[in-house]
């Protein structure tokens, strides 16, 4: 039933966005129909929500004990553990120093395909440590090389040193693919939340800016837009882990200046033309102040004749892919990456 409801959705989405192709961005989020919240939010999910101690005001606490407490709550969870070959750090060149990689590489012979991933965190926390799980499991299912990005942080580094660091590293993965045992051929990115935001950007300045070229984007319950009025913004604004405070919060810290907003490469949403970026999956959550972020980039991506496959699970809420070892949904979503994965490398679904 879950399922239907799932699709069904989709339709429409698709179906508004023929209508909604010569719109401007910003007039389809505030125009974009409100989704009825018919599922509940997952049993174990609600439980942990009721029982979180309350978070301190975003701009009070110091940026340094942000990041711890983030990143205990993420590296506390249950991992899957699955199996590699190796994981190596490095550093690379980047446009102002080095840029921290870890380059995880599965068993078995290569060369192998190629995924850039790009953690989440509003811009401003997380780290290859909070999604080492995450991509240790994209590597073992998707049998491809993962370069995951310790790109500078915001406030520290604002737009647009994140994505500049971003599409740098995937320029390097190109250059030294076959050092790293890859064949320089099959090329993807993928991030969540903010890490989605930077996946999208990159795509796009690998569009304008001559490659490399990509197979496929994952964008995982990613912010594309400064936006921060949409109905889901209001509706699941407290309550559900990630608040609207909190991405106010996000965008405050990571835009230079209130125009930034305006730039594609900061919201791509916002991008004038679409076509030419790379196939693409959107994965969003019910639950999720930044639901109608990824379903109205999916339908504009649809509307400019990208190939987007579009999954709005409707028991989950933002940053539930990290936790497939807690909750059934979130193997799900594990499962459709790596298989849409394997299919635009060109291997089976």
């Amino acid at each position: 039933m879950i399922r239907r409801h799932i699709r069904c959705l989709l339709v429409c989405v698709l179906t508004l966005a023929a209508r909604a192709q010569n719109r401007d961005a910003a007039g389809y989020l505030r125009n974009y129909p409100p989704v009825a919240q018919s599922v509940p939010l997952e049993p174990k999910l609600k439980t942990l929500l009721d029982a979180a101690a309350p978070t301190p005001s975003y701009g009070e606490m110091p940026i340094s004990q942000m990041r711890a407490l983030v990143n205990k709550r993420i590296l506390s969870a249950p991992r899957m553990n699955d199996r590699i070959a190796r994981a190596e750090n490095r550093q690379i060149p980047g446009p102002r120093g080095r840029i921290p990689i870890r380059i995880y590489t599965p068993e078995g012979a290569g060369p192998f395909p190629v995924l850039a991933f790009f953690h989440g965190g509003g811009w401003v926390l997380g780290n290859v440590d909070t999604h080492d799980d995450y991509c240790r499991s994209l590597c073992s299912r998707a049998r491809a090389v993962v370069v995951s990005v310790d790109y500078r942080l915001s406030p520290e580094h604002r737009f647009p040193a994140p994505v500049e660091d971003c599409y740098a590293a995937l320029r390097w993965a190109a250059q030294h693919a076959k050092e790293i045992g890859a064949d320089g051929e099959r090329f993807a990115v993928a991030g969540d939340s903010a890490g989605g935001n930077l996946s999208a950007a990159v795509a796009l300045m690998a569009r304008d800016k001559g490659g490399p070229n990509l197979a496929l984007q994952v964008l995982l319950y990613p912010a594309t837009s400064d936006n921060v009025d949409t109905a889901s913004y209001h509706q699941n604004a407290t309550g559900f882990g990630l608040s609207r405070d909190a991405m106010i919060f996000y965008w405050k810290s990571y835009l230079s200046k209130l125009s930034d907003g305006s730039d594609a490469y900061a919201s791509p949403l916002k991008a004038g033309n679409l076509s030419g970026t790379p196939r693409a999956l959107v994965i969003t959550a019910q639950y999720d102040p930044l639901r109608d972020d990824g379903l109205a980039y999916a339908a504009r991506l649809s509307s400019a004749g990208v190939p987007v496959r579009c999954t709005n699970y409707l028991d989950m809420n933002h940053g539930f892919a990290l936790f497939a070892a807690v909750y059934d949904s979130a193997k799900r979503a594990l499962e459709e990456v790596t298989g849409e994965l394997q299919s635009a490398f060109g291997g089976r679904r």
